[in-house]
């Protein structure tokens, strides 16, 4: 049985480097074993996660190869081109941690960085933050129309609040089939609005569902002629089937 490599060392090889960036520190064994040069890996390898394990190493060279990473052998700094090709090469922690902060920061290995360090210090890059404002601009444009309807459908209510009132409560007054269907599309789009959600999840109202809508009019206005359970329940439902029937 082997032991476990340890996650974090002094100094790494690029390639032991490259696979602990890639979270493959597991596989370490097997991947030493498929490869025979640990600077050129093969293009593909039937093995997960190998293309970002092949990024990883040829980042850590191209930084080596333009002197933004320093390395050296055995732990030891130096600025030789000869210990390129050396399986002796080898990156210095401090170095490699300092290198991926100002090169990578959105990268945040578990091996250079410590779990404070990647809660603590959470980076947004710049591309993020501009589709982050992009968003929010466009869920504030939302809300912005979410209001004025719901400002219209108040309206709305308050004028036929205010028709109902003088309207006489006998039995030979009736309502055309247009004022019906005007009626219920109102009540349908007021319930739908009351029952429903922002863009960004907020609830337009405190209402969760009919059940308590109705349960609300009843205890404001029990004995006005309509505010029944029975009634408002048989109105509502009849209001929901006429939006639906409309919605394509």
């Amino acid at each position: 049985m082997h032991d476990r490599p340890p996650v974090s060392k002094v100094y790494y090889r690029p390639i032991e480097a490259a696979i602990r960036w890639a979270g493959l520190l597991k596989q370490k064994i097997e991947i030493l074993r498929l490869i025979s040069s640990p600077r050129h890996l093969p293009t593909t390898l039937n093995f997960p996660g190998w293309a970002e394990l092949r990024l990883c190493t040829e980042r850590i060279y191209d930084a080596i190869f333009n002197g933004e990473l320093p390395y050296g052998c055995n732990g030891i700094t130096q600025n030789d081109k000869a210990l390129w090709d050396s399986p002796d090469l080898t990156i210095r922690h401090l170095d490699l941690k300092r290198w991926m902060r100002d090169h990578y920061p959105e990268e945040r290995p578990a091996f250079l960085f410590s779990r404070r360090e990647r809660i603590a210090h959470p980076v947004i890059t710049l591309e993020t933050g501009q589709a982050m404002l992009v968003e929010r601009q466009a869920l504030k444009a939302e809300l912005a129309q979410c209001r004025r309807r719901l400002q219209t459908l108040q309206e709305q209510h308050h004028v036929l609040s205010k028709q109902v009132e003088v309207i006489p409560a006998c039995n030979e007054c009736s309502i055309t089939d247009r004022a019906e269907s005007t009626y219920q599309h109102i009540i349908g789009s007021m319930l739908d609005l009351m029952l429903g959600q922002s863009p960004a999840g907020t609830p337009y109202s405190c209402f969760r569902t009919q059940e308590a809508i109705v349960s609300a009019l009843i205890a404001h206005h029990d004995g006005i002629m309509g505010i029944t359970e029975r009634t408002l329940n048989g109105k509502f439902a009849q209001a929901r089937r006429r939006m639906r029937s409309l919605t394509p």
